[in-house]
């Protein structure tokens, strides 16, 4: 019962010492070890260990955990395959290290275990953004870092005070409290839940071809693992969700960089997750969790599908891309499958779960909720199955483009991961057999097959209608972070440039009083009088101060310091 996360994090140590052919199969290795250790694990509770009085138990399994944990080894030793060409050896390091926190939030048998590996996640993440080495990728790294640090303070806060007044470490079902309310925030903030939601699309399109993989399965999806655990059946969340899914949607619509339009898209396909959490029956969760599985496996394809767009033409904007269907047709082929399943086209693995979400709001929420959801679909249905591909395989781009060879590995892990889409849309109960409780739900059902065949045929030709309009130009869209950008040049130079003058002030001052001090001790009749010359406005030198004249002997102040003491213990023993 020891937490698989553990033998990702030695392995990322020890890929540090090995040479640069053994690095890419040895991170392959370790994370399929992981994976063989998974499979031993029996579901419960694994030893617990006393920690200033608090009884910690180290790891929790169940089907919950294990669902997670293990598509989190699939598409880590699929990114393993996808960038078995790279060299970086700290790439490579803080990806394992980044997987292991994430095993280690999915089997924390306790909220401070949880919390480490939490903050571990965000450490080790932040170096796939910055391992793609421009300055824009430095500089939303450093926002990233200062959005997860304030997050995870208050998920920190939230933990010691849900502590302190429970006395309860563990992490189970949370109840209506200030401390509960501030481990959401930390969750929700993780969850990219508008408008917590501004580093991301931020922040991926700017990490590594591989990095982006990885960033796009691990972070948004140990927040709905934590969420499920902790807060199922929260109305807030159906709101929240409902507004998720529509509100990136929207944005991916309007964006021209095609990584940004897949990182807008996460926060809508969440948006279903943490609709579904709120929701909380049965049918909801384990369409939550299915969602979750599926979304890491076709969202890392189409991560992995634009990241070669990238790697082979040196272009992610869809202003700058088009007629690559001649280049780059495998790749097309290859995106599209993970178009197809994203969108929820019978056949392909969104078809599973996506509905199971829609088919439980149904039944058990609002009926906004529910069309807020179809509306996200059918925005999914025009940014993803037909605009991006459009545009970057069959567009006019500003130039003629050139494409270099992508490394065979990025061709067999894009592969492997549209083959899972198809399988699982074809046999949903590879999928439906790792959830949470036991399913009964039939996605393939001639009424459901009608109703969404109907919904996309609408859509595709209302697509065709407004094509012109879709298309996109090089161009900033503001989102929430205005907020925060616009007035970032008074903010600094209230919080620091202020602050740093003042402080300067004060120092400058305090090396005059210091001066002083030093000429006074040097000379002070010299002194004290150089300061009545200069209140009777006459002109004095400071080096008149220095002078050897009428200083006072040694055998004075000595006679002075005596007596001083003398003084002092007198005082002392009366």
């Amino acid at each position: 019962m020891i937490s698989p996360a553990w033998l990702l994090l030695i392995a990322a140590l020890l890929i540090l010492a090995l040479p640069a052919r053994l690095r890419s199969p040895f991170f392959i290795l370790a994370v399929a070890l992981s994976g063989l250790a998974m499979s031993q694990l029996g579901e419960g509770a694994g030893p617990a260990v006393n920690f200033i009085g608090y009884e910690l138990v180290t790891t929790q399994v169940d089907r919950l955990s294990l669902a997670f944990g293990y598509i989190f080894i699939v598409i880590t030793i699929i990114g393993g395959i996808f960038g078995f060409h790279i060299k970086d050896r700290w790439e490579q390091c803080f990806t394992l290290l980044y997987a292991g926190g994430a095993l280690g939030v999915v089997f924390s048998g306790n909220l401070l275990s949880l919390f480490i590996f939490w903050e571990l996640m965000a450490w080790t993440s932040l170096y796939l953004v910055w391992s793609r080495r421009t300055p824009a990728s430095r500089s939303s790294g450093m926002r990233y870092l200062i959005t997860h640090l304030v997050g995870g303070s208050i998920l920190l806060a939230g933990i010691l005070l849900h502590i302190t007044t429970t006395g309860d470490i563990s992490f189970e079902p949370m109840g209506q409290s200030l401390a509960s309310y501030l481990i959401l925030a930390g969750f929700a903030l993780n969850a990219a839940i508008p408008p917590l939601h501004f580093w991301l699309p931020d922040a991926y399109p700017e990490s590594s071809i591989t990095g982006g993989v990885y960033l796009s399965a691990f972070t948004t999806k140990t927040a709905v693992y934590a969420l499920v655990r902790g807060f199922a059946g929260w109305d807030i969340l159906i709101i929240l969700g409902a507004i998720m899914a529509i509100y990136g949607v929207f944005y991916t619509i309007i964006q021209n960089d095609t990584r940004r339009i897949l990182s807008y898209h996460i926060v809508s396909q969440v948006g279903y997750m943490v609709c579904g959490i709120g929701i909380g029956t049965t049918l909801a969760v384990n369409g939550t969790v299915a969602h979750a599985i599926n979304n890491i496996l076709y969202k890392g394809l189409l991560f992995m599908a634009t990241g070669s767009l990238l790697q082979a033409t040196g272009k992610s904007r869809l202003s700058e891309l088009g007629g690559l269907y001649r280049h780059l047709p495998w790749l097309l082929i290859l995106y599209m499958v993970g178009a197809f399943s994203i969108a929820g086209i019978p056949g392909f693995s969104g078809f599973a779960s996506k509905p199971m979400v829609i088919s439980a709001a149904e039944l058990s929420s609002p009926e906004w909720v529910t069309i807020l959801l179809e509306l996200a679909s059918v925005g999914t249905f025009l940014s993803l199955v037909i605009k991006l591909p459009y545009f970057a395989w069959f567009g006019k781009g500003s130039a003629e483009i050139t494409t270099q060879r992508l490394p065979k590995g990025m061709y067999i892990a894009m592969g492997l991961t549209a083959m899972l889409c198809v399988g699982i849309g074809i046999f949903p109960q590879l999928l439906y057999g790792v959830l949470p409780f036991e399913v009964d739900y039939q996605p393939y059902t001639a009424q459901h097959i009608l109703n969404t065949l109907e919904l996309q045929v609408f859509t595709l030709l209302a697509a065709i209608l407004l094509l012109g309009y879709l298309k996109s130009e090089a161009k900033i869209t503001l989102d929430v972070d205005w907020l925060y950008r616009r007035p970032a040049p008074y903010a600094y130079r209230l919080f620091v440039m202020l602050p740093d003058r003042v402080f300067a002030a004060i120092e400058r001052f305090g090396l005059y009083l210091a001066d002083l001090a030093r000429m006074f001790a040097r000379n002070p009749l010299h002194f004290l009088t150089g300061w009545a010359k200069r209140l009777g406005s006459t002109r004095y030198r400071k080096e008149e101060i220095d002078s050897t004249d009428s200083r006072l002997s040694i055998g004075v102040m000595g006679t002075v310091l005596l007596l001083g003491f003398a003084i002092i213990a007198a005082l002392l023993l009366v």
